[in-house]
Parts: C-alpha cells; sequence; structure tokens
C-alpha cells in the first residue's frame, strides 16, 4: 500500500510539473480532493483568521498554489501522502474558469448547459475537457484580467458548479478514493480556450444579483437570512448530511456541506452545528474547524 501510494504521489508530482509547465498554479491534493497540507493555523484558537500565507508557512490551500517547479517540489515534499494535485483558478496568465458539470442526484448538467447555451445564443469552444471517476466533466476556460467569476454551486443550473478565484479544479491524473481524473481523449494539448461573452455575462450577472440582493430577497451567498423555515430546513439537511458520515468521508462531506452553507448565506449560523457534527462522528473541534475555515475561503466568505 506505502508503495502503491509513493507511486501515486511520483505521478501527481509529475502531473502537477507538466500543468505547471502550461503556467498553471498547482497544490497537492489529498484522496478527498482536500488540500494536502494542514493548515499550520489548526490549533489557534480562531482559526478562521485571515492568513493566505503571510506567515512563510505552508498550508493555506489555494493560495499555496504556485507555477514554480522548486516551489511545487516542496509542496509534495512537505506532503508525500498526496495523491492528487488542484489547479487554481483565476490567476494569471489564464485566469482559469471550471465549469463542473456533475452527474449525482440524478441530474444532467450537461443537458443544462446546452439548455443555457441555446437560451443565450454562445457555443462552448473546443477546450480541455477533464472527466471525473463519478463521470462528470470539468471543462476549462479562460477569463478576461479584469472579471473576477465567483465559486458557485447550482446557481448557473442544477448539477452545475463554477470554479473560479479563490477556487480550484482537481487535475488530470489525480487519484482519488473514487478513481482517477483523465483528460477526455482529444483535449490534452489544446490551450483553455476563452469562455464565451454570453456565459461570462452570466456568471457576471449572478454575482451581481448575489452581492446587490434587497434587503428582503431570497438568502443569498454572504449575507445572513432572515428567520425563517426553509433557511432552517436546509441547515439541518447539511447537519444530518455530516452526522451520517462514514470514516473516509468525514472531511469531505464536513467541507461539502459547509461550502453549500456559506454559499446560502447561513455559514456563519450553522458553523457551530457542523463543527457539533463533526464531532459526533469522530473529527477534533480543530479538524472541524480547519475544514469549516478551509470551506468560507473557497467560498470567498473569509
Amino acid at each position: 500500500m506505502a508503495t502503491t501510494d509513493r507511486h501515486a504521489t511520483t505521478l501527481a508530482l509529475a502531473h502537477a510539473l507538466s500543468a505547471a509547465e502550461r503556467g498553471l498554479a498547482v497544490l497537492p491534493l489529498s484522496r478527498s480532493k482536500l488540500p494536502a497540507l494542514r493548515s499550520p493555523h489548526h490549533e489557534d484558537p480562531h482559526p478562521t483568521a485571515l492568513c493566505h500565507g503571510e506567515c512563510g508557512r505552508l498550508g493555506h490551500g489555494v493560495y499555496d498554489a504556485s507555477a514554480d517547479p522548486r516551489r511545487i517540489r516542496e509542496l509534495f515534499a512537505a506532503s508525500p501522502w498526496a495523491t492528487g494535485y488542484g489547479i487554481a483558478c483565476g490567476l494569471p496568465p489564464h485566469h482559469l474558469i471550471g465549469i463542473d458539470l456533475d452527474t449525482k442526484s440524478g441530474t444532467d448538467a450537461s443537458a443544462a448547459l446546452r439548455e443555457l447555451a441555446l437560451r443565450h445564443l454562445f457555443t462552448i469552444p473546443g477546450t480541455v475537457v477533464v472527466s471525473t471517476p463519478s463521470g462528470g466533466r470539468h471543462i476549462w476556460l479562460t477569463g478576461p484580467p479584469d472579471a473576477v467569476v465567483p465559486n458557485s454551486a447550482g446557481r448557473l443550473a442544477p448539477g452545475i458548479d463554477i470554479r473560479g478565484a479563490g477556487g480550484y479544479l482537481v487535475g488530470p491524473g489525480s487519484r482519488t478514493e473514487h478513481g482517477v481524473y483523465s483528460t477526455v481523449p482529444g483535449t490534452a494539448h489544446l490551450p483553455p480556450a476563452p469562455c464565451p461573452p454570453a456565459l461570462l455575462r452570466l456568471l457576471a450577472t449572478s454575482r451581481r444579483a448575489h452581492r446587490h440582493a434587497p434587503p428582503h430577497s431570497a438568502p443569498s451567498p454572504g449575507t445572513h437570512p432572515s428567520p425563517g423555515p426553509t433557511p432552517h430546513q436546509r441547515g439541518q439537511g447539511l447537519v444530518q448530511f455530516v452526522r451520517a458520515a462514514h470514516e473516509g468521508q468525514r472531511n469531505t462531506r464536513l467541507f461539502w456541506a459547509a461550502c453549500r452553507a456559506y454559499e446560502n448565506g447561513i455559514g456563519e449560523t450553522l458553523s457551530p452545528q457542523l463543527t457539533e457534527a463533526a464531532i459526533h462522528v469522530g473529527l477534533t473541534e480543530h479538524e472541524a474547524r480547519s475544514t469549516i475555515a478551509s470551506a468560507a475561503r473557497l467560498t470567498g466568505h473569509a
């Protein structure tokens, strides 16, 4: 098993260095698709304190990402258990935008994207496409330097997640708990294509609506929802999702639930209950707080 892991780490490093040659900033990931390096602040009394690497230590998630081969080797040397790598979005020179088409929960994200394309008159150009172990697809696009596309889940359409500034995509060649990510044949050597202007406007429109929603509108990410049954029910569903986690999926479930909570504007409110649920299934309080802090950073709420 150890030999297999070392082999997977060596392959992940090789793929990460290859991606860096294309100008992509990378970071090592564990089998759970989370950053492989634990935050150096995980034992701090308040691990949500804003530090994006200014302390000089490793372990700041996507803020560790680099295209410098020496830095990448340093990151992987510090995380010999890494079996994959993430590609940071929103950074120069590509300003990568990831369109994550999910197949779970019975959704057909590819059909939803085609419907959006027909309705808004855009075409996805030939570009890098990565297949996921669950049968999903990651479409790589680039944005203009002045466009900051936020991360979102299901906001554009059911099953379509967006990876933008502060987020990352799992790189092809990464090995996770569920399998290997691989480039769709015929797309590996394509450069990431520019995001169609109509699609970019949709992402920007979603962001404006999210940031400037009127006080009595439905709750949106980054805002505190008004008291009511819908946010409460949604929050309790996320808590139960974490409480049902088995060993090997606790961090992943907590991270996913915390991301959804922050995106729905109830992250800070729900954080204590998510922490309690994580402790109930076997995580330590520091581990739970660190994972929730990572979700806050990924969704732009830290």
